[in-house]
């Protein structure tokens, strides 16, 4: 027998705690101070080293390889467009266009009434959809789904001007100062979504139950009338 008791890893426990965020953050610091010291190719591949270095660490430590797969895989299209085009600012351009792409693409969702908010967070936890019949639960959602554009949009708007400006220190820093601490009020806001969503959905099935409740009580009684209803005679002699 199964026990309900037993503890679910939390999102950040998935991304490898504390500890693997810190880590998943390491190439872009090693890009930048070895680019500023030796330059543009040694950069490159202490990056990318440092990429693989990680997931040997949280692997040898049994935890989660996410975020050092994340960083291997990201790491290296963004090296490859640094390589291709010969500045180190390329290193970011990846970043700075995968911002406006998922802005976009959550911008549309809300637009076609599927925010995805609702959409990911129902996929993950085997939810369904029944969120979408409650116009509350995609309000609630289109503001969670909106917070999530606006942080991509926040992101593609300051380091396309940094990329412009060529501030390749000044890049890395709006990176790491943009990403996981704005993604945390991203998912502060889905929470928030998720359980009024829930709370509303729970009152309705509930409701639903009552009703349907009463409704077999009704048609029972009406197919079983009461012994008053069919009085029985007696004769008296």
């Amino acid at each position: 027998m199964t026990t309900e008791t037993e503890k679910q890893p939390t999102l950040l426990e998935q991304m490898g705690g504390v500890s693997g965020l810190l880590f998943s953050s390491l190439p872009v610091v090693v890009f930048v101070l070895v680019n500023a010291f030796a330059g543009l190719m040694p950069a490159i591949w202490s990056a990318l080293g440092s990429a693989v270095v990680i997931g040997i660490v949280l692997a040898m430590r049994k935890g989660s390889v996410q975020p050092a797969v994340s960083a291997v895989f990201g790491v290296g299209i963004a090296a490859f467009i640094a390589y291709r085009t010969g500045d180190a600012k390329g290193f970011f351009l990846f970043g700075i266009w995968q911002s406006l792409v998922y802005g976009g693409v959550f911008v549309a969702s809300i637009l076609v009434r599927w925010p995805l908010a609702g959409v990911i967070w129902s996929f993950l936890n085997g939810q369904g959809t029944a969120w979408r019949k409650d116009r509350a639960s995609v309000r609630d959602y289109d503001i969670a789904t909106l917070v999530w554009a606006l942080v991509f949009g926040a992101r593609f708007v300051v380091q396309r001007w940094l990329y412009d400006e060529a501030s390749v220190g000044w890049l890395a820093a709006a990176k790491l100062a943009m990403g996981y601490p704005l993604m945390a009020v991203a998912l502060v806001a889905t929470v928030w979504a998720v359980r009024r969503s829930d709370k509303r959905l729970k009152a309705t099935q509930e409701r639903e139950e009552q009703e349907n409740r009463e409704a077999e009580e009704r048609l029972r009684a009406q197919a079983h009338p009461t012994a008053q209803s069919h009085p029985t005679t007696t004769d008296e002699h």
